[in-house]
């Protein structure tokens, strides 16, 4: 029997045999004749799967290790063709005859039974049931990677064409409903342009012409729309930026001849993206320097926020840096680096203790609000940021490192403990400020971190690499004991929930006052699956945080952990986590896959929503993870917060780091901090009175 999972190889198929474009590639060798025992399956393999030995497959994993960009060869797009099985027409016109006669019978029957009526709406679907093909047999059985990496791939090509079906166009896809959202009155390309270089990733050729023309015939960022600046930036801008790299640097990835150099369509997607820019520069037209939370696109005008008093949040004003210096190293326009740059500058003047910021801060100001120091929502990428710029322009930006280090000390110093009875090791929140308690709180969000760390300590070369190099220091050891420790927390949060898949948010269980990072600790290895284990006593989720929203976090870093370390348990863990995607958020007729209301019951309450990320980075992630480690090398590039790939580069005579950090002690304050904050106040104490007198 063929293992079909998403029913795409049914007799009487909806889909149609692509068109393939003519091959330069040599004639593809015969398939070889995998059997169950090579892939560790507890099933036969099926006949239609892609052939990783072909010169398509070969060529697309040689693009990324030998750095070409020749256009000589043009490889055959990896779309698969779905053929169909032999029809009916040769069978006596009298048997077909009898069969609709009994057919029309039966259904009649049936229907009078009531077997047709629909389920109640509020009924839940366990889709599980068509995904027995998941169930593997691992014990002696050799693992092929490839073969799981093309399963990804069948994960994205389903969400795509349920997307593209029912929804093409729109801003939102609901899978379950089968419909569409928009964001803005014509749209703003939110999946399509967020998915694309996924799909020129994954070599989905066809399926990059149409988003392309979708992209050229129908995206304008001349609407009057308010959006916001920071989701705009690292979804659209950070999406056309990467395809622009990607079809420029590498066009034998899902080649067209509309990117070719000299087609007249050539620079669409820095063209889009220079647009867009320009509107979200406005952003960057506050009083301090800070870009206010939103932008209106036609009006080109930042808004400031509606709530929080009007403050932007600190992670989105700080992640903005990769997009706007990579523009402006292929546009020339140096006021997208000074602009971006500034707001570095204004935030590491204000002095935060131990390099750890609140969450928001003032566009008018340039001030902090509050004294909230978390690593998850509206603090979290700002780290990230701080670590990649200094990789992005090929460690020419020391300043960044500098400021990396001096955050993770803090982080060190007053958020990392261990949980009790297990001593698994966490990242907590300071929600009233560093002097305050802890709270034992983990967004997912946060299981960023063990990548970053791994890749700040190695600069993205292998652990085994960056050990010969004289750098090499105990910092650089005990930052990847703590990114192994996080990435074993942050994979306990997947394992606690029944679904496999983990909570918004987890708490932990720890001592009062809660152990200091230097305390000696020991996790288990493992997490015993039984319900009663110990180490359940350390994890709890609360009512209202069960939800999964397909979040990448926990995959990004096990793609980074696996490159970097060459443990096989991350690419394990990783496959464990998509058989769960798979197994509980799988929607019935095609439909795609659906975030959850509550992942911790099975089967799932269901959310009905397919999040742009879970094409953009999720999936993509996956299939990095499972792809081989001269594929997307961590040396060449930086992934910026969204997962699309931005080239290292060299800033050349044009662009420098145009700021210093203000002298600090030895305990990290700005010195003569004091004074200026007094002066400061006596300022504002003058200017109210001014004020009320007037």
């Amino acid at each position: 029997m063929i293992r079909d999972p998403f029913n795409i190889h049914r007799s009487k198929s909806v889909f149609k045999s692509p068109v393939l474009r003519p091959s330069r590639a040599p004639p593809r060798d015969d398939p070889p004749k995998n059997t169950a025992d090579d892939l560790g399956m507890a099933f036969s393999v099926p006949k239609n799967i892609p052939i990783f030995s072909n010169p398509q497959r070969d060529l697309e994993d040689r693009v990324w290790g030998s750095g070409s960009s020749s256009r000589n060869s043009l490889p055959m797009y990896k779309d698969k063709p779905y053929a169909l099985t032999p029809s009916y027409r040769n069978r006596p016109f009298w048997k077909r005859k009898r069969v609709v006669g009994i057919t029309t019978v039966v259904l009649a029957l049936l229907y009078w039974m009531g077997l047709f009526s629909k389920p109640p709406k509020n009924s839940q679907n366990d889709t599980s049931k068509d995904w027995k093909w998941m169930s593997f047999s691992n014990e002696g059985a050799k693992v092929n990677w490839n073969e799981r990496r093309e399963h990804v791939v069948d994960a994205f090509e389903l969400s795509w064409d349920a997307y593209k079906q029912h929804a093409w166009g729109y801003d939102e896809y609901r899978p379950i409903a089968k419909k569409g959202g928009m964001m803005s009155p014509k749209g703003l390309g939110w999946v399509i342009v967020d998915s694309l270089d996924t799909m020129m990733i994954m070599n989905l050729t066809s399926r990059v012409q149409d988003a392309r023309e979708w992209i050229s015939k129908s995206l304008t960022y001349d609407q009057d729309q308010d959006v916001n600046t920071f989701e705009t930036t690292i979804r659209m801008l950070g999406g056309l930026l990467a395809a622009h790299y990607l079809s420029t640097e590498y066009p034998n990835l899902a080649p067209l001849e509309d990117d070719d150099e000299g087609a007249p369509g050539e620079d669409l997607y820095l063209e889009k993206a220079k647009d867009l820019a320009d509107r979200l520069l406005s952003a960057f037209e506050s009083p301090s320097g800070i870009p206010f939370a939103s932008v209106n696109l036609k009006k080109y005008e930042g808004i400031p926020s509606h709530a929080d008093m009007g403050a932007s949040s600190t992670a989105e004003a700080t992640t903005l840096q990769l997009e706007f210096k990579y523009l402006a190293k292929l546009t020339g326009e140096k006021d997208f680096w000074d602009r971006a740059e500034k707001v570095m500058q204004i935030v590491d003047d204000n002095g935060a203790k131990d390099g750890l910021l609140p969450i928001f801060i003032y566009a008018t100001t340039g001030k902090f609000l509050g004294d909230n120091i978390r690593l998850g929502s509206r603090g979290d990428s700002y780290y990230e940021y701080l670590i990649k710029q200094y990789l992005q322009t090929n460690m020419k930006e020391p300043i960044y490192q500098e400021m990396w280090d001096e955050a993770l000390r803090g982080v060190r110093k007053h958020l990392v403990t261990y949980t009790e009875p297990s001593q698994f090791t966490i990242i907590g929140e300071r929600p009233s400020g560093l002097g305050q308690s802890l709270s034992p709180k983990m967004d997912h969000l946060v299981c960023f971190m063990p990548g970053t760390i791994a890749l700040g300590a190695t600069g993205g070369l292998t652990e085994a690499e960056a050990r010969k190099l004289s750098t090499w220091s105990k910092k650089n050891e005990d930052d990847m004991v703590l990114a192994r420790e996080l990435m074993q927390t942050c994979w306990g949060m997947y394992k606690y929930m029944a679904t496999g898949l983990a909570a918004e948010i987890t708490y932990f269980n720890i001592a009062n006052p809660p152990p200091a990072a230097d305390s000696p600790h020991q996790a288990p290895k493992g997490f015993d699956a039984d319900p009663a284990a110990d180490w359940r006593a350390d994890f709890a989720v609360k009512s209202n945080d069960v939800h999964n929203l397909q979040r990448p976090e926990t995959v990004e870093s096990l793609f980074y952990m696996w490159r970097i370390t060459g443990d096989v348990q991350y690419r394990e863990w990783g496959w464990e986590m998509f058989k769960s995607f798979i197994n509980h958020t799988a929607v019935e007729n095609k439909g795609g896959f659906t975030s959850l209301d509550n992942a911790n019951i099975v089967p799932p309450r269901t959310r009905d929503n397919m999040e742009s990320f879970w094409l953009a980075e999720t999936l993509k992630y996956m299939y990095l993870l499972f792809s081989p480690n001269d594929f997307m090398p961590l040396d060449k590039i930086v992934l910026n917060t969204e997962a699309h790939p931005l080239p290292r580069f060299d800033m050349g005579p044009l662009f420098s780091t145009g700021w210093q950090r203000k002298p600090r002690d030895v305990n990290g304050e700005i010195i003569g901090k004091e004074k200026d904050d007094a002066e400061e106040e006596k300022k504002k104490k003058s200017k109210k009175e001014e004020d009320h007198s007037s």
